[in-house]
């Protein structure tokens, strides 16, 4: 065996709702006995693992777990998955492990399998689908998942071969609390062996003697001298063995395991650097007043008004589900076992923010003298979700076509289209309504009728510039942070520093309103009015960035190997730079709305 080249020695993986994982079906429940010592707590309850997806962060295709032919139950189940489960691709189904509960097993036979033309395809699995665990200066780091299996150089052969991971040893660590006399699951380990089976005579059934488990002969089976190759017309026979172990991990930290990630430090550093984006403004803050004269025209309406109100209500039906997201998740609603709790929060919390979206979008358009308002609350509640759903549903349609388990179901689509059109709609529909009702917002100055000829402006002013480069200032205050979120997504790891993230949030939105008030009053002291969507567009502009960055990482970070998983990247980051777009532009706007209203209901006209 080339050890080094095969690695097929023990590993040790936590195991995850992830690649191949397999997690305790009753893990919340306590195990307590009245009346009992906590170290008598009650043996013999049954524990049922079940299976997940097998995923591989080259390929972001994921694949349920009988999609390889491992050993079935007698009957598959699927677990009920809420809608972020569904759209993280997740299949919690049943599997045949079952523990006994303090009781030690040893070398349990799941099945034995002969692989054949088909079978021997699918084991032999070249895209890396496994989440490794690292060693760094002694420090042991779990990751979620364990290797499908390898591929690699066997006793000497110069020949690649592929191996499988047949054998496992659970390692079931729980917590004793002496205060509350019981005792908790805390943590689940997996040490995954590629092991080839002998036995005495012919193959009966489950209860065939091992001669590779015999006690004295373990050396066989811990040191994998004798790995399973995956080949055709072979006989694999799956196995595990079941200890438990007593840990200090407390109940309430069992999933710090899981939260290891980089030093928090460099969050700090990112939020301390993002002063450097503030401008010296001790020279534009002497007094200007040549935005006086353009008093009568400040409000004049601009180009595709409608256009911009549509993104002004939609906005505020992002930043509520945004912000009221951050909030759960920071006070720690939104816990890592609440498996797409996030995601299916994020969409209820969309759907329902409908209302007031109608709402913004014809308060504004009946400030722009707009009489049409079932026309403006028709686009405010199909324009962005009609975006995003049809690149959705093309990214869909090819994960459906690489038969993969990421793909949404057809009654998950229609549930999706049922929460947007039988709930979204009709509340974006009533805000409207409430909306158009009210009075309309009544300009701070008198509008002329005639709108006066705007002078030469400097080059420096020229919007695509001004657009263009003031929009890296946005981006520049949280693009650190998310280095962090693009990993967690791409890379399968947990994102929990929510409080970091809602820090960033707010740094944000001061960014981009500083910038965007700072460039409409320029250019309103250099007489040119038209400052409605250069505010919008300028902070928007950092979406531009935002893609720019993603396609860094991809080929920087990321070890895509598929051409329909780059496909789907690029996808997935268009929807997420444009949403980025309509939420920092439009942060912008009502950043310059406000302060222009502000600084001309101050001037005083004779």
């Amino acid at each position: 065996m080339a050890g080094d080249s095969l690695a097929l020695r023990s590993r040790i993986f936590f195991m995850k709702f992830s690649l191949l994982s397999l997690l305790l079906a009753y893990q919340s429940r306590s195990f307590y006995l009245p009346g009992v010592a906590p170290q008598d707590f009650v043996t013999g309850v049954e524990l049922k693992l079940k299976v997940n997806k097998l995923t591989s962060t080259k390929t972001q295709l994921p694949y349920s777990y009988y999609s390889l032919p491992y050993c079935p139950p007698d009957r598959i189940v699927n677990s009920a998955e809420n809608l972020g489960e569904v759209h993280r691709g997740d299949h919690i189904e049943n599997s045949p492990y079952v523990f006994q509960m303090r009781e030690p097993q040893q070398c349990q036979i799941l099945c034995c399998i002969t692989l054949d033309a088909k079978t021997t395809k699918q084991f032999k699995i070249d895209d890396d689908y496994r989440v490794n665990m690292f060693d760094q200066e002694n420090t042991v780091v779990y990751q979620h998942g364990f290797q499908v299996g390898l591929k690699g150089q066997y006793a000497g052969s110069k020949d690649q071969k592929h191996f499988i991971y047949n054998h496992l040893t659970f390692t079931v660590k729980f917590h004793k609390d002496s205060q509350l006399n019981l005792a908790r699951i805390v943590g689940f380990e997996v040490k995954p062996f590629s092991i080839k089976h002998d036995y005495d005579g012919q193959w009966k059934n489950e209860n065939t003697r091992l001669t590779t488990c015999d006690p004295h002969a373990r050396r066989a089976v811990t040191s994998s001298e004798f790995p399973q190759v995956i080949e055709d017309k072979k006989d694999v026979i799956f196995t595990y063995d079941v200890t438990f172990e007593e840990s200090e991990v407390k109940w309430a930290s069992r999933w710090d395991t899981y939260l290891l990630m980089a030093d928090d430090q460099i969050h700090w550093f990112s939020i301390d650097i993002s002063k450097y984006n503030q401008l010296e403004t001790q020279e534009e803050a002497q007094e200007e007043t040549r935005w006086k004269l353009v008093h009568g025209d400040a409000f004049q309406p601009p180009t595709n008004s409608d256009l911009l109100c549509v993104y002004a209500g939609t906005w505020v039906q992002f930043f509520g589900m945004i912000l009221v997201t951050m909030i759960f998740a920071a006070l720690g609603f939104l816990s890592p076992s609440n498996r797409g709790g996030l995601m299916t929060t994020m969409l209820l919390l969309w759907v329902f923010m409908g209302l007031f979206s109608g709402y913004a979008s014809t308060r504004l358009y009946k400030m722009f003298k707009g009489t049409e308002w079932k026309k403006i609350t028709l686009k405010t509640a199909f324009m962005f979700p009609a975006t995003i759903f049809a690149i959705f549903f093309v990214l869909n349609a090819l994960i459906w076509g690489e038969k993969s388990s990421g793909a949404v179901p057809f009654g998950t689509m229609f549930a999706l289209v049922f929460l947007w059109f039988g709930i979204s709609v009709p509340l974006v529909f009533a805000g409207s309504y409430i909306g158009f009702k009210k009075p309309a917002i009544k300009d701070p100055v008198k509008t002329n009728k005639i709108p006066r000829q705007i002078p030469g402006q400097a080059w420096y002013m020229n919007p695509i510039f001004s657009i263009l480069i003031r929009g890296i200032l946005p981006f520049g205050a949280v693009f650190i942070e998310l280095f962090f979120i693009l990993t967690s997504i791409w890379l399968h790891q947990f994102y929990y520093i929510f409080g970091f993230l809602f820090i960033f949030f707010v740094i944000l939105i001061v960014t981009c309103a500083e910038i965007t008030i700072m460039l409409c009053y320029f250019q309103l002291c250099s007489e040119d009015y038209l400052w409605w969507w250069r505010p919008y567009l300028t902070s928007g502009s950092s979406a531009i960035y935002l893609f720019v960055y993603a396609a860094f990482y991809f080929f920087t970070k990321l070890d895509i190997t598929k051409p329909m998983s780059g496909i789907l990247y690029f996808g997935y980051m268009l929807i997420a730079s444009y949403a980025f777009f309509v939420l920092t532009g439009t942060i912008g706007f009502y950043a310059c709305f406000w302060f222009t209203r502000l600084i001309y209901s101050s001037v005083k006209i004779d």
